[in-house]
């Protein structure tokens, strides 16, 4: 993410602490965010750099307009400022400022097979002590990875998969002493 959405999601976060509205907030962008994912015409309507952002602002407000007013004049100012397209990675921003406020950790969990509510639950909790944080997991399967683990926390990612393993054995081999 760049600097200047990660300025403009703190913002929008310190704004929504001081009134008391973070959740609403976050939701109201969240459901923004994934009108764009959900609608390419929007999404490229906003991202449109021949459209007067004017115009993309109406439209973001008549989106916004059921919402927390905060989420309203947040995104009419992003599109003033030319920053229409950029509702989504501020959504992702703003969240991540909400779960870093919250105490929650975000972890992707990939395996080579789907793992049993036991084995997932026993990760998560190993994840839980060493972080300190609450965890909220998601898992997806990669037969490729033939065995192991692959966590992926924010920008970090943690491969303990087989096929990474062997990856790094190769690079190994072929870099020369």
């Amino acid at each position: 993410m760049g600097i200047a959405q990660r300025m403009y999601a703190r913002a929008l976060f310190e704004a929504a602490q001081e009134a008391n509205r973070v959740d609403a907030v976050a939701s109201d962008l969240a459901a923004l965010a994934a009108a764009m994912d959900d609608v390419p015409a929007l999404r490229a309507f906003l991202r449109n750099p021949q459209i007067d952002p004017a115009g993309k602002a109406e439209v973001l407000a008549q989106l916004a307009a059921d919402g927390d007013e905060l989420t309203g004049n947040f995104v009419r100012l992003a599109a003033e400022k030319g920053r229409a397209g950029e509702i989504s990675e501020f959504s992702k921003e703003l969240e991540a400022l909400v779960a870093q406020s919250q105490n929650r950790l975000s972890v992707e969990l990939t395996t080579s097979y789907e793992l049993s509510d036991d084995e997932a639950q026993s990760i998560v909790q190993t994840i839980e002590k060493a972080s300190g944080r609450t965890v909220e997991a998601t898992r997806s399967v990669d037969p490729d990875l033939i065995g192991g683990i692959v966590l992926q926390v924010g920008s970090h990612r943690a491969d303990g998969s087989v096929r990474g393993r062997l990856e790094r054995l190769r690079h190994e081999l072929a870099t020369p002493r």
